[in-house]
């Protein structure tokens, strides 16, 4: 999980909302493109192009808007952009099941509590999780939170086999031929990890390599 630094709502989001009046108000239902496909693709650029939860690269048709408080339970908050991001795996067709493995946003579905789900919303959240050069992602050892990471990691699927052979994957393209002595490339490389390219994309599973790479120095 890497931190989102949310920016501002896009334009034609903004101007959709205040269209409300006493004989129309919005919601999330509502909400239609070319509005939400803005919405979208704001998210996407803010997260620079990774999944909120697992870090899996994403663009516009293999995505979904998340809601990271549900809006069955937080109804007031469906249209606040500061709880929107954008999750792997296409919109759920209410008649179709989401793809399996489910994992991330689909698996999460409605569950929320406040204690135990890490937000990709706070700053530390990186702190709150290890990864292992074989694709593992495990709770920290920090007692302060670990109940957190572990609950966050059950709830949203996130050590399934499918996701743990694309870490591992992306973490020995990096390890594969790196010298572990050389203090100062390995830096280079996390430097280079942690900051999108020159199209603001993120690498996939980025903080995961970031991680596996600072436990070499």
């Amino acid at each position: 999980m890497k931190f989102i630094d949310k920016k501002d709502p896009p334009p034609k989001f903004v101007d959709w909302k205040n269209q409300a009046n006493e004989n129309w108000q919005p919601n999330w239902s509502k909400l239609a493109n070319p509005e939400k496909k803005e919405v979208r693709t704001s998210l996407l650029k803010e997260q620079g192009y990774i999944c909120c939860y697992c870090g899996r690269r994403i663009d516009s048709r293999d995505s979904h808007i998340e809601h990271f408080k549900p809006r069955n339970l937080y109804p007031d908050l469906q249209l606040d952009y500061d709880n929107l991001i954008a999750s792997c795996n296409k919109d759920k067709d209410p008649n179709i099941p989401p793809p399996v493995p489910v994992h991330c946003g689909h698996k999460k579905d409605k569950w929320y509590e406040k204690k135990l789900m890490v937000s990709p919303l706070i700053d530390n959240c990186t702190e709150f999780f290890r990864y292992t050069e074989d694709g593992q992602i495990l709770a920290t050892e920090s007692s302060d939170k670990q109940d957190a990471a572990a609950k966050t990691i059950e709830k949203l699927d996130l050590n399934i086999s499918k996701l743990q052979r694309m870490r591992q994957a992306a973490i020995a393209g990096i390890l594969d031929g790196l010298d572990i002595d050389n203090v100062e490339d390995i830096q280079k490389l996390i430097t280079a990890f942690e900051k999108p390219n020159t199209e603001g994309k993120y690498d996939e599973f980025c903080f995961a390599i970031v991680y596996v790479l600072n436990q070499l120095i």
